[in-house]
């Protein structure tokens, strides 16, 4: 899918869960609707943004944090991330936080002083971890980001063109030199480090904690509605966006061989 499409779809799902419908003139994705008072003017959101922000000054529960371990390529990881977790991070990000790690069932190998990866779906895998990785080091538009790629029919060749759509400052060679350099390698050595830190260990990916916790009750919960899940789990006041829920499951797995 092309990822003009994606934007478009992006807004449009957005909007419509929200309950409110978007003016033709807003071409900015959800993230950036409330970046300023024109802008939210523009995409006809001003309502929701004062609200969003009312809202948030005066939350004082600590957040529902939700952390997905994940591989780029697996199909499981892919279908939750974008038709689960994404979404619901968009309506939800002021009760919620969303922590991703992408390693999954890889394995790692020390070479001097650096390490070598190999991924249960092979190199292109392990490229599009690395991209995935970095992209959180750099840029605070990772999500929406590794949103758009995983949305893609090839992962790996939308990853220029979905951060030049998200993040037209960032700059894509120095992206890169992280991927083949250094800093990638021992950002991923720690996404290594916290996959295999997991209690109790992973025997699957997609593996979702819940304010660090797995069970298995709680991983089948986020799988049919993640968004009714955190919406129950936050203690503080709920938003309004709580107050309709909807429950599709999303259950397939690449397992730890």
């Amino acid at each position: 899918m092309k990822a003009a499409l994606l934007l478009v779809l992006t807004i449009w799902f957005s909007a419509q869960d929200a309950g409110f419908a978007l003016p033709t003139s807003c071409s900015l994705p959800p993230s950036k609707w409330c970046s300023s008072l024109d802008t939210a003017i523009q995409c006809g959101v001003l309502k929701q943004c004062l609200e969003a922000n009312f809202t948030r000054s005066h939350q004082t529960d600590a957040p529902v944090e939700v952390a997905l371990y994940y591989e780029s390529l697996c199909p499981g990881c892919r279908l939750f991330l974008v038709e689960m977790l994404f979404p619901t991070w968009l309506l939800l990000n002021e009760i919620m936080t969303v922590t991703l790690v992408p390693y999954g069932n890889a394995r790692e190998k020390p070479d001097g002083q650096k390490y070598v990866y190999e991924c249960q779906h092979g190199e292109q895998e392990c490229l599009g971890n690395m991209i995935e990785t970095c992209l959180m080091n750099m840029t605070n538009m990772a999500f929406p980001i590794i949103f758009c790629m995983e949305s893609s029919s090839d992962v790996i060749k939308s990853a220029q063109t979905c951060a030049n759509l998200y993040s037209p400052q960032l700059n894509w060679d120095s992206l890169m030199g992280c991927v083949k350099g250094d800093q990638g390698n021992q950002l991923m050595h720690q996404n290594a480090l916290k996959t295999e830190g997991l209690n109790p260990p992973h025997q699957y990916v997609p593996w979702i904690t819940v304010n660090g916790v797995h069970t298995e009750e709680l991983q089948e919960k986020a799988s049919t509605s993640l968004f009714a899940l955190v919406c129950s789990m936050y203690k503080g006041t709920k938003p309004e966006a709580c107050g309709g829920t909807k429950r599709t499951h999303f259950k397939s797995y690449c397992h730890n061989e």
